[in-house]
């Protein structure tokens, strides 16, 4: 994890890169911006900073070579001192401006930003920050005027939302630097272009790569497996999803066979889950490790996609979170209709 407590801010450049696609212009300054004021530089750090809160880490990537994707070759050429901080900032913004040729990207502030002091999993390090404003807020302005107080109003940037953000460290170069980032806007595919087409990254494979990749893999088996068309109740889908989140959050180590003894249980259908679990290696193109250690925000993450309603027509949503033994399906043929039984102690 990432410790920012006594980073330092030390270089910063502002350019404004519009949308390529409509024609909007790519504004370069001139030069780096002198921070002198310390109040600012304490402002910037936790707007750059504070969304910054998961342990989820990517590599840069390229189908043909590394050394062919552009902001990690920028990027190692600043660390190495070769190219001046201001020339990398004209370089990595005229490179966002080309990527950004879809109709619905805004443009906005982007922002190069030089940090030190950075600790990584322990590590002390230099990282580059690479940041973008595209939205704008309405602040109201209280001020006094003679023996009067008067109302205006300005637009300008919220500090406590970045829009999108990447931070590059100095560690692992020889597999594509250790990176994070964040993507606050946009949630439509055209938005993949900061993390795919800009930047060309892939999930960093640690304990969060595995811990995520194997909960995504059996949020697939329930949903093209052990579903409705395998003539498994959704009931029983439910509980299954929740014995499998339930079983990473407890657990502080993944194993496997474990997992199939606690959750899986029935052999058939674990039988079921392994050809799965090729079927999806295979079409994924990755490994789905049996041993790692549980990442509790990968954990978290994941969670969301996990559903625990049960809705029977337009009548009822049922929340399951778990016991299946306390729920009984059944058949009422004099009103045609399916039911289900709930046992419970207590009504709240």
């Amino acid at each position: 994890m990432f410790n920012f407590e006594d980073i330092n801010l030390d270089r910063i450049v502002v350019h404004n890169v519009g949308n390529k696609h409509l024609e909007e212009e790519l504004k370069l300054s001139k030069s780096e911006i002198l921070m002198e004021d310390d109040d600012v530089k304490d402002v910037l750090l936790k707007y750059f900073l504070t969304a910054f809160n998961k342990e989820e880490f990517y590599n840069f990537q390229h189908e043909t070579d590394l050394d062919m994707n552009e902001v990690f070759c920028y990027a190692s050429e600043y660390f190495e001192e070769n190219v001046s901080f201001y020339d990398q900032s004209t370089n990595i913004a005229v490179h966002l401006y080309e990527k950004s040729n879809h109709p619905n990207i805004k443009g906005g502030e982007f922002y190069l930003v030089g940090f030190s002091n950075c600790v990584v999993d322990g590590e002390v390090c230099d990282a580059l920050g690479i940041f973008k404003s595209e939205n704008k807020d309405t602040f109201l302005k209280v001020y006094q005027k003679q023996e009067n107080f008067e109302l205006g109003c300005e637009n300008g940037i919220n500090i406590k939302k970045l829009d999108k953000g990447c931070l590059i460290f100095n560690s692992e170069k020889e597999k594509g630097f250790k990176v994070c980032i964040v993507d606050k806007t946009n949630a439509n595919k055209e938005a993949l272009y900061w993390k795919e087409d800009f930047l060309n990254l892939t999930l960093r494979e640690d304990n969060f790569y595995h811990t995520q990749n194997y909960l995504d893999m059996c949020k697939g088996f329930i949903g093209e497996v052990y579903n409705d068309e395998n003539e498994v109740a959704k009931a029983d889908q439910i509980d299954l999803m929740n014995k499998s989140i339930n079983f990473f959050k407890d657990k502080k180590q993944f194993n496997e066979d474990l997992f199939k003894e606690e959750v899986i249980e029935q052999p058939e259908v674990a039988t079921a889950f392994d050809e799965y679990k090729d079927y999806y290696q295979s079409e994924q193109g990755t490994t789905v490790n049996p041993d790692f250690t549980i990442n509790n925000d990968a954990v978290k993450g994941e969670q969301k996609h996990f559903k625990h309603i049960l809705k029977l027509d337009k009548n009822f949503h049922v929340y399951i979170h778990g016991q299946r033994k306390f729920i009984e399906k059944g058949y009422d043929a004099a009103r045609d209709l399916s039911y289900y039984k709930l046992f419970f102690k207590e009504e709240n």
